[in-house]
């Protein structure tokens, strides 16, 4: 099994009591992790983006590679170097602050012949609306074309919206285009908070029916600590995820919880189980600090 995630890996500053400290994150570098530690080692996870050649860039590499994501796609530039961003947390709710302009990653997508390549050989291609909404050029074009090619060939497409407007020119093209990816996709894997928000949807189940509509096959719609919604095959299965008793920080919730569903979709669980799965994960981390934590999934792998 190869699985591949393309996005944006950024430089973490997050509180640590009455300090900070600094670590490396993003959204899709958060699934890919969080796969490498679920999946079985014979696995291949890979990672598709673009850094610097500064020494934080080089340090990036490096915690990817121990990390044992593949970086054989992380493409290397002169001219541009990582994002940063900076959490603040309130009762475990947390809120970011970015500095991206000069972020390689939104150049990651300007050659089609390197997407092709990266995504030879393949299983499954994962991706979010933060990878796309970076992008300059005609990166959303050609990573358009390239997924259609690889789901041409036999490949699966995975789609988390992870709507964050202030990265788009407008609202009208924020919501086209996160529907284009949708409809390039086998799975999505929406949180209904964003969809209320910027699509209006009145509930869970008119997210769901959204992406039905736009042909989407299995679709998934988290909702924090009410149940998730999965449909799949024209059936719908509801799925309660346990109750935390403290939140210390939400960060990488949607994020892990993507992973562990689909780690046990790929190895062949139900629409519940993976659900399942994904939600139990998710829990583990939100009772943590960072976004990458092996305490929970250790705690995971114990329960």
């Amino acid at each position: 099994m190869r699985l591949v995630f393309i996005g944006e890996c950024m430089v973490e500053i997050a509180p640590d009591g009455a300090a900070f400290r600094k670590g490396f994150a993003g959204d899709t570098f958060n699934m890919a992790w969080y796969a490498r530690q679920l999946g079985p080692r014979d696995w291949d996870i890979d990672y598709v983006s673009a850094i610097g050649r500064d020494a934080v860039s080089d340090e990036l590499a490096a915690f990817m590679s121990a990390a044992g994501v593949g970086t054989a796609h992380v493409q290397r530039r002169d001219d541009r170097t990582l994002g940063l961003y900076l959490i603040s947390l309130q009762d475990g709710e947390r809120s970011f602050s970015y500095w991206r302009s000069q972020s390689a990653a939104r150049c990651l997508a300007e050659d089609p012949a390197a997407l092709a390549q990266a995504f030879d050989g393949a299983d499954m291609v994962c991706l979010s609306g933060i990878t796309i909404a970076v992008l300059e050029g005609a990166g959303r074009d050609n990573l358009a074309a390239a997924l259609a090619a690889f789901r041409k060939a036999g490949g699966q497409v995975a789609f988390d919206p992870n709507i964050r407007p202030r990265l788009w020119a407008d609202a009208g093209e924020m919501r086209d285009t996160v529907m284009r990816f949708a409809g390039l996709s086998d799975i999505v894997l929406a949180s209904f908070d964003d969809e209320t928000s910027h699509f209006g949807d009145a509930s869970p189940q008119d997210t769901l029916e959204r992406y039905r509509s736009a042909g989407v096959p299995r679709i998934i719609v988290k909702n924090g600590a009410d149940p998730v919604l999965g449909a799949e095959g024209g059936e719908t299965v509801t799925v309660a995820p346990r109750p935390v008793a403290r939140v210390v920080d939400s960060t990488a919730a949607g994020d892990s919880f993507n992973a562990g569903f689909l780690v046990s979709a790929l190895s062949g669980g139900t629409m519940a189980e993976n659900i399942t799965a994904g939600a139990a994960l998710s829990r583990e981390v939100i009772q943590h600090a960072g976004a990458l934590s092996k305490q929970a999934v250790a705690a995971r792998s114990l329960s």
